[in-house]
């Protein structure tokens, strides 16, 4: 029988813990969710802000966990299965076992921030590193102080590489995650005003991103877009840290991974690049301008890693938007189709006006229009008010016909749009629901975006429920 991912032994050297009695089987999983635990699982009974998972030890051993990590016991939890009890909370012992699924492994590491692309660039690392060897990364955005462990305890040992979202809303965030990590490759998307409520300005948001540089492993490389204004801010902290060799990519001349020609299609673009001086052209299954500079780094990083370049290059064309990061998807109505682009996962100035020019490459259907539906960007402090009406621009540039509007924020924009571009604006995104699905018409290309907290997820699905899918996602 293959080893599986714990033993054990391992689990009681990595986390100090004791076993009240042995496993019953063999550890192939970690989980902090008893509704998702697999057989074989180990439960780590985390306490958060509204729920302790020691309440649901019970609930998991009987969903078939191997084994539930606590600081604590009950007989109820003692009667369920076995137990492994931690010295300290279940979240230190979590952070234990990802070092030591770290210092077992010999794959090739890269970690990933930015204030806009993380998931996305995550996601095309994933597919291009995964043609050369086993890959393993982070799922959807585990990419604070629990979902960075959770990720590396997961990690397989036979794994050749493995790819770390880090993410952060306020300085010191990524030191301690990075320093579990500790990759081989740091790359850093952009810097933009995402959380500038918690810091005095950009600068100081590019000092918390780089961070990332602190965990990088002797001999190790900074990825790092050589388009941002803070390109040279963040290259001195990587050199700070030791770090010699610094990789800029982007449109910049002197980039070191240089996009060299760029075609925008409304589901993909063609690329050609220079890759450390190789050139290559390639084939990327995801829109955007910003996506095809982000997919540099990803080249970037996988050579740098030693994978196959070529291969890596070639699987870009497989690579797909992320749940509520650009997936298009065309709708059926009576007399035509509907296209959606739903980019309700998240929102800060820059991630809107990326969002906004996929906007203006698709191509409405006859007599339709572009409609833009989006809620308040949050987290943006006393920036806010400034930050939301500057975006008329962007409203212009893309050819927006109609605009939508959710949120006290987005008044700022609404105010500053011509009265032919208003269609409404409501309090909540629930105020939009009933005037938007009467008003989209056969033809209309209609692009959804907003902060989590806007809740503009549930806007899009009240659209998917009311109009199947014409044909498979784009």
């Amino acid at each position: 029988m293959a080893e599986g991912l714990w033993t054990a032994e391992e689990l009681v050297g990595a986390t100090a813990g004791r076993l009240t009695r042995p496993p019953n089987a063999q550890i192939n999983g970690v989980s902090i969710d008893s509704r998702s635990v697999s057989a074989g699982d180990l439960f780590v009974a985390i306490k958060g802000d509204k729920m302790d998972g020691h309440d649901f030890v019970a609930t998991a051993l009987g969903a078939g966990a191997a084994v539930a990590l606590v600081s604590r016991t009950t007989p109820e939890m003692e009667a369920a299965g076995p137990l492994l009890v931690v010295p300290e909370d279940p979240l230190r012992g979590l952070e234990q076992l990802g070092r030591a699924a770290r210092n077992r492994s010999g794959a090739g590491l890269v970690a990933v921030t930015g204030s806009v692309g993380k998931t996305s660039t995550k996601e095309m690392l994933l597919k291009t590193l995964a043609a050369s060897g086993k890959t393993h990364a982070s799922a959807a955005s585990f990419n604070n102080h629990w979902g960075v462990p959770l990720t590396l305890a997961r990690f397989p040992r036979d794994a050749a590489f493995g790819v770390f979202e880090i993410g952060m809303n306020h300085a010191g965030e990524i030191t301690p995650l990075v320093g579990m990590v500790r990759p081989h490759v740091a790359i850093v998307t952009t810097i933009a005003a995402s959380h500038l409520g918690h810091f005095k300005s950009l600068a100081e948001i590019a000092d918390a991103k780089a961070e990332i540089f602190s965990g990088v492993v002797p001999g190790g490389s900074a990825v790092i877009n050589r388009d941002t204004p803070y390109f040279d801010h963040l290259a001195a902290a990587a050199r700070a840290q030791g770090i010699q060799t610094i990789i800029g990519f982007g449109q910049h001349e002197k980039s070191d991974v240089r996009l060299d020609r760029l075609a925008l299609h409304p589901g993909c673009c063609c690329v050609s690049a220079s890759v450390l001086g190789e050139p290559v052209t390639y084939k990327l299954g995801l829109p955007g301008e910003h996506m095809a500079i982000n997919s540099l780094a990803v080249l970037a990083a996988a050579k740098l890693l030693g994978a196959d370049l070529a291969r890596a290059a070639l699987a870009l064309a497989e690579a797909k938007p992320a749940k509520g990061r650009g997936v298009q998807q065309a709708l059926k109505m009576q007399g035509g189709e509907l296209q959606l682009i739903d980019e309700s996962y998240n929102a800060n100035p820059a991630s809107v006006r990326a969002a906004l020019m996929l906007l203006k490459q698709a191509k409405p259907g006859r007599n339709g229009r572009r409609i833009a539906i989006l809620g308040d960007m949050l987290e943006l402090g006393e920036h806010g008010p400034a930050l939301h009406a500057g975006l008329s621009e962007a409203v212009d540039e893309a050819g927006v016909d109609i605009l939508y509007a959710a949120g006290p924020l987005m008044c700022h924009l609404w105010s500053a749009l011509p009265a032919s571009r208003r269609g409404l604006h409501t309090d909540s995104s629930d105020g939009l629901r009933e005037p938007v699905l009467a008003a989209l018409q056969p033809g209309d290309v209609v692009m959804i975006k907003g902060s989590l907290g806007s809740r503009m997820g549930p806007l899009v699905e009240a659209i998917k429920s009311k109009w199947p899918p014409a044909v498979k996602d784009v």
